[in-house]
């Protein structure tokens, strides 16, 4: 289990508990998180105004995969500039290719759909996102928190962001880790 690696893609625009709150339960759990700036490792201004300075570069970060999971934080136009990007459709089809953990929370889901990831799954995502990411018809909709399909983690938005890291969680290192990362945070159960 020792090990494991992820990397959250972060753009301007990004919702930051999207954002911080997986980077932080996953570090938790002993996981080694890169931040990686989408367009570099300047800080990047988030949706609500807060900056957040990236580990490194995407373009650096991608040169260190694979990784063991790959996360989109929600929030707008984060998720729309992950959405437009090549460098993200690279890495994502990439990881797809491997069968390798792909958790995107929000309006973090859409970039999947714009880049052809995961059609056929059964996905959830914000509300508000929810006919964007029907259209087509390339998805089945599912109104949980968190929905798991395959490797492929989908969630709701910033107050289900504990939720989804810690099933991020429990994929790469297991219910027992999961658990133990929980229980100090004093959420409510």
């Amino acid at each position: 289990m020792a090990g494991k690696r992820a990397i959250v893609i972060l753009s301007k625009g990004a919702e930051e508990m999207e954002t911080v709150i997986p980077v932080d339960i996953m570090r938790r759990a002993g996981i080694a998180v890169t931040v990686a700036g989408l367009t570099g490792k300047e800080p990047v201004q988030c949706s609500r105004n807060v900056v957040i300075c990236p580990d490194t570069s995407l373009e650096e970060a991608s040169k260190l995969g694979p990784y063991d999971a790959v996360v989109l934080p929600g929030g707008m136009p984060g998720a729309q500039n992950l959405a437009e990007s090549v460098a993200v459709k690279e890495v994502l089809k990439d990881q797809d290719g491997r069968k390798g953990l792909i958790a995107a929370i929000c309006a973090g889901p859409t970039a999947l759909l714009a880049h052809g990831i995961g059609y056929g799954s059964t996905v959830t995502t914000h509300p508000a996102m929810k006919e964007k990411m029907m259209a087509g018809d390339h998805y089945k909709y599912s109104e949980a928190r968190v929905q798991k399909d395959g490797h492929y983690i989908t969630s709701r938005g910033p107050g289900t962001s504990f939720e989804f890291a810690l099933t991020i969680v429990e994929e790469l290192m297991g219910a027992e880790v999961a658990a133990q990362v929980k229980a100090p945070l004093v959420m409510k159960d």
